[in-house]
This record gives C-alpha cells, structure tokens and sequence, in this order.
C-alpha cells in the first residue's frame, strides 16, 4: 500500500538522483554494475579505431620581398659604411641614387640632394624637403627659399656663395615630420657631406637640425643665436642655430632674432 510517506521518499530520491546527473532509467531493477559478477559477464569493449589527424602546415619562415627596406638598424650600419666610402660629393650623391635603406625614396619623385657653391665658406642645413624642392630637386626653392635668399642677400652673400642642404634628402610624404628613425638613416649622410664640403660656418636652420647634428636636446628659440662645436672627424667647424624660414613666415616677429643671427654669422665669416 501507497502511503503518502513513500510518495514523499520517492519524490526526495528523484530529486537526489537528478541533482547527481541522473537523467535517464535503464531498467526496471536497479543493477550493481560494480559486482564481481557482472565485471566477468560484461563484454569487452571494442578496440578503438584512431582516426588519421590532418597533417598541420610547417609554418615557413616569412620570406623577405627583394628591394624591400631592411630594420632602422640594419639600415644605420649601411648608411655608415656607404657615407665613409664616399670620396667626393659627386660620389655621395651618386651612393644615394642607389641606397635603399630609406622607404622616403619610394615615395619622393627625385632626391634633393644640395644646391648652391659647394666650396663655400658657410653651409645650411635644413630638415627636409618640400612639395617645391621634390619637383625641382633643389633645396630650398619655395617660399622659405625665397626667404632664405632674401636673408642671405642682406649680408652680402647669394646662392653662390652658400651651400645648402638638408638632414633628409627625400621629400616625406604630406611635407610630414620625418620620424626619428628616418633622421638617423640620413643622419651619416649629411655628416659626410658636411665634412667632403668643409665648410668655415655650419648653419643649422631650425630645431630639428639643431638637435640632429648638434645633439642638443632643448627648443629652437634656446638655441638660437648660439654657437656650438661640430666636429666633423678631421676638424672643428663653427656651428650656429636659427630659425628655419618656414617658421619665420608663421611668425614674422621673430626676424629680428633671425637677423641678429645673420649679423654674427657675416661677422664670424668676416673674423675667418
């Protein structure tokens, strides 16, 4: 007879069995599959069958393009090597025709190599160049360029009388700031040249050269109007900073810093 106890107990030991993963009744009769009796009479299992498992692709090394550019550091070493072995200007330029270490030269149309008197007594340097200097190969031939000329004219020098360069002879894409690594890619480059063109007076024409060759690491208007040394390997050269031309037709005001500069920069020549 049914009670409503076992109805109870029934009900408790249903729900013992679903919270231990009990979900599904085999037989009428509960089995003890542990027993002696039933491990002998229980069949063998099956041997299982391994399935063959795809054969994984060996992961080839990543193949490098031909032409394409190497790490900032490779490319460092090799712009050293190939500047050292420059005997002339005329062999610099023609090296970097053919350097690959620097993507700007994919994305520039020529190289800007330098303008003006290479036997000059006085040498600029810039940073890089323009959308201008890009069509026409030459330095400084824009706006600033005009500028700088008028500058150059107001103590008594004129284009064949300076000689003109940048830190980076390949236009950046955008007239965009050249980046750290690409600076120290060219870096050697202009170092070279610096010292094939021997130059009396060093002329660093705004911060980013100042820092780059000078190694100084505060702002343009601290800079300015101060003379440092610049050690080309087999002498010393007077280097000066100012402000670049393109800064000075944002800011007009600051011309009479910029012509101050000059003034001792004629008066350095002059004592030379």
């Amino acid at each position: 007879m049914t009670t409503p106890d076992h109805i109870q107990a029934a009900r408790e030991l249903l729900a013992f069995y679903a919270e231990a993963g009990v979900d599904a009744l085999l037989g009428e009769e509960p089995v003890d599959r542990l027993s002696a009796a039933q491990i002998e009479s229980a069949p063998a299992p099956e041997p299982r069958t391994e399935l063959p498992r795809p054969a994984l692709p060996l992961r080839a090394a990543p193949e490098i393009a031909p032409g394409a550019p190497a790490t900032p550091e490779v490319a460092v070493m090799a712009a050293r090597e190939a500047a050292r072995s420059a005997a002339s200007l005329h062999d610099l330029r023609d090296i970097l025709l053919k350097f690959e270490g620097c993507a700007l030269r994919t994305t520039a149309k020529q190289l800007v190599f330098a303008d003006g008197n290479p036997q000059a007594r006085v040498m600029f340097v810039g940073e890089a160049p323009g959308r201008e200097e890009d069509l026409e190969g030459l330095p400084f031939v824009g706006r600033s360029g005009k500028l700088l000329d008028l500058m150059l004219s107001a103590i008594g020098i004129d284009r064949g009388g300076a000689y003109i360069a940048n830190i980076i002879p390949w236009r950046p894409p955008g007239n965009r700031t050249p980046t750290p690594q690409e600076s120290q890619i060219c870096l050697p480059f202009i170092q070279r040249q610096i010292e094939l063109a021997n130059p009396d007076v060093l002329v660093c024409l705004g911060g980013p050269s100042t820092q780059t060759l000078l190694g100084v690491k505060e702002g343009i208007k601290r800079t300015r109007g101060k003379w440092f040394a610049f050690h080309t390997g087999t002498r010393e050269i007077r280097a000066i900073a100012t402000f670049h031309p393109a800064y000075l037709l944002r800011s007009p005001l600051e011309k009479r810093f910029a012509w101050r500069d000059f003034l001792a920069i004629k008066k350095a020549l002059g004592a030379s």
